[in-house]
């Protein structure tokens, strides 16, 4: 394993360390994702700047604001991270043009608000909001059933992009079609394909793919899971030895698993695969030699991350919703 990669994962486990018991009230596998996020951009993670952040969020919003919602200490997290004291106020600002497109309020449209706010310039803000609008109908128009609100933050780094909408959006369903036979989750299946089409992908991507997730597998690594799928297609482009990457990951989880707090009772597998893949894929990004695909592989590593993460959440609030509801119901 590169020492980079050792250096990453020991940060991040100190960073998960620091923050564990900030933020009380906050998801313990949020509060992950807010050490990771510091971990990749190499720094310690600074509990009093995502606090400002926090209250930021809490003194510009209404109490049933969505950015008070699951993602709210991710999005803290993110803002904290970078140096611009307006951030905030335009990602609100680009919320409201993403409403008035008719987008619904939900904790992907706040992510898909702060990465066009982070990404572009005010001038550029109408129109990449209208090439999101433009992109997330298009996909819709393919797969009506299969496209819905976690394709907001996609649909947002598709319009950010130089991506015409038409061939991007019938490179992305010809990509979808061609994975579909081969991983189960039909949901995934798309942000793989977004995945590859955002980082220029090419047909020996594909097969780099299936050779990754085949080698993934005879290791006891499942990246082909629901919330893992996507970092596969950011693997696929890293040019590394697919021998190396096994190792690397399987060696990375080994060493999370062994840390304080990442146990199997507070971390699940898959979980676990996304931090791993997520720092190992950081540091091996930096040798890509296309410069243009490097900034996009690096650029989507925490998008695509956060973009899994609120997948996650969201699945796990609607799990405890309908258990709760069930409860309800048989008393």
């Amino acid at each position: 394993m590169k020492n980079e990669i050792q250096s990453k994962l020991a940060l991040f486990a100190a960073n998960a360390q620091a923050i564990r018991k900030d933020f009380t009230w906050h998801d313990t596998l949020v509060k992950k994702m807010a050490a990771l996020l510091y971990a990749l951009d190499n720094r310690s993670i600074d509990c009093a700047a995502i606090r400002d952040s926090h209250t930021q969020i809490k003194n510009s919003t209404g109490v049933f604001s969505t950015f008070r919602g699951n993602m709210a200490l991710c999005v803290a997290t993110i803002l904290s991270l970078k140096n611009r004291v307006d951030l905030f106020a335009h990602t609100m600002s680009v919320y409201e043009m993403l409403k008035n497109e008719k987008f619904r309020a939900s904790d992907y449209l706040v992510v898909a608000a702060y990465e066009i706010a982070s990404q572009a310039k005010p001038e550029e803000y109408g129109q990449v909001v209208t090439r999101t609008r433009e992109f997330y109908d298009s996909m819709k128009s393919k797969g009506f059933f299969r496209i819905g609100q976690d394709d907001y933050i996609f649909s947002a780094m598709l319009g950010l992009s130089d991506i015409e909408v038409k061939a991007g959006t019938e490179r992305i369903e010809q990509l979808y079609q061609r994975f579909k036979p081969e991983f189960r989750s039909g949901n995934s299946v798309q942000a793989l394909a977004q995945v590859l089409v955002l980082s220029g992908d090419c047909d020996t991507t594909i097969n780099r793919i299936l050779t990754i997730r085949d080698m993934m597998k005879s290791q006891k690594i499942r990246l082909d899971k629901a919330y893992t799928l996507p970092s596969l297609g950011v693997l696929a482009l890293l040019p590394v030895d697919v021998n190396t990457l096994v190792r690397d990951i399987e060696e990375s989880v080994a060493f999370l698993r062994a840390q304080k707090g990442f146990g199997s009772w507070s971390v699940d597998k898959q979980a676990l695969l996304l931090f791993a893949t997520a720092i190992v894929a950081s540091v091996y990004a930096k040798d890509i030699e296309n410069g243009a695909i490097t900034a996009s592989v690096s650029t989507s590593i925490a998008s695509i991350l956060i973009a899994q993460q609120a997948a996650i959440i969201a699945a796990v609030s609607a799990s405890a919703a309908a258990s709760a509801a069930a409860a309800a119901s048989s008393g």
